[in-house]
């Protein structure tokens, strides 16, 4: 079977629709993305805990899709950004009510195992995570991710966002092992013939070197 047969399969099988949701907001939201052609990929999360790795971003419409597909499965995933962000009249607010959560960046190692705290304190904690940092090209991904899900044990949502394709794919997850080369290997695989919007602005699936000095 190929690639896109075995796609076609898991499609069958977990495509979202509005039939499907509980709520009135639920079916509005995936209404709208099927309004502009998406359509949505899910099965059940694999733990209350874990780490949706949003791969590629390239274009500032991931958010408004991203958003609008969090609306649709009703499930609070949370975001990081730097606490200055948060500070800001009203938009501070606004970054919260969408499920921001500020934090310190001067100590990368302390705040890795702060986050991994902060999610083992709570019931149901879900993290949303673009590895490449920025929507213009990077020579690698950052390898924050990587590190807080050993630290905190916690599995991994390989979240595709297949532009040709108009797929919004959260079906694949993945434990990680501790063996770098392997995981990656596996992470290579989840997202083959995945397509941003800007497919030369995708970065390689590379882990860049973890920084060790804090940023002044």
């Amino acid at each position: 079977m190929n690639h896109n047969q075995s796609r076609h399969g898991v499609a069958n099988e977990h495509q979202l629709e509005p039939a499907h949701l509980p709520t009135l907001r639920q079916r509005c939201a995936l209404r709208v993305l099927h309004l502009f052609g998406w359509r949505m990929l899910f099965r059940p999360l694999p733990g209350p805990r874990g780490i949706a790795v949003v791969y590629p971003h390239t274009s500032n419409w991931d958010f408004v899709i991203g958003l609008v597909s969090k609306w649709a499965m009703d499930l609070p995933f949370r975001w990081l950004a730097k606490d200055s962000m948060f500070q800001i009249p009203i938009l501070g607010k606004w970054f919260r009510w969408l499920g921001g959560q500020p934090v310190d960046r001067s100590a990368p190692q302390g705040m890795i195992r702060a986050q991994a705290e902060r999610m083992h304190a709570e019931s149901w904690y879900w993290l949303v995570i673009t590895p490449e940092g920025t929507r213009g090209y990077q020579p690698n991904w950052k390898s924050g991710f990587y590190h807080l899900a050993l630290e905190a044990r916690v599995p991994l949502v390989l979240v595709c966002l297949d532009y040709p394709n108009k797929t919004l794919d959260f079906t694949r997850h993945l434990w990680l092992t501790g063996d770098q080369e392997q995981d990656l290997a596996a992470i290579r695989a989840a997202y083959a013939g995945c397509r941003g919007k800007h497919p030369a602005n995708a970065a390689p699936i590379v882990l860049g070197e973890r920084r060790k000095e804090p940023r002044k």
